[in-house]
């Protein structure tokens, strides 16, 4: 399904809709077209070409969404690698951990939980991880990722005519 980056009226990225919610949003002269997409689409008496972004004619209050807790995001977070030991692996085979652990009274939090290849996470069990001698490469913390952040972790590969307007992604 094509995703149609949204703009707000100051060209600040918002987040992306479908094709028809966009299409919508320029018939009802809310938006309008920023850069026109490769595809067309018709009806019996319009042809008419799908923008790939569109700006909002009215400038619409923007509040900052809260980042769930989710083990998604947690591996993008933590990049895809073993807080532990560095390596940089498939999800499928990345666990998630409690640092401190939940029978410690460890709550599924942030700044509680990382990502741990299996051998490390077994290798620590229910223990700390100084009782287990192993150090955290990083500390956890919450992330907080921007609407471009937000964008380009939800697209496998950002259009080329979308990078202007997503400031480039900044690293811990």
């Amino acid at each position: 399904m094509d995703r149609i980056l949204v703009l707000n009226a100051s060209y600040m990225p918002l987040g992306m809709v479908t094709w028809m919610k966009a299409i919508c949003l320029l018939w009802q002269d809310k938006a309008e077209v920023v850069e026109a997409g490769e595809r067309i689409v018709r009806s019996p008496s319009l042809e008419m070409q799908v923008p790939s972004i569109v700006r909002l004619t009215s400038q619409v209050p923007f509040h900052r969404r809260r980042t769930r807790l989710s083990r998604t995001n947690l591996l993008r977070r933590d990049d895809y690698t073993c807080q532990y030991c560095g390596k940089r692996l498939p999800a499928s085979e990345l666990n998630m951990d409690h640092v401190i652990p939940r029978s410690r009274g460890g709550r599924p939090s942030w700044t509680n939980i990382v990502t741990a290849c299996v051998k490390d996470n077994h290798r620590k069990g229910s223990k700390t991880p100084a009782e287990a001698g192993m150090r955290l490469l990083r500390e956890p913390r919450k992330p907080s990722w921007s609407v471009a952040d937000e964008i380009r972790l939800a697209v496998p590969a950002v259009p080329e005519s979308w990078k202007i307007y997503l400031p480039s992604r900044r690293r811990r």
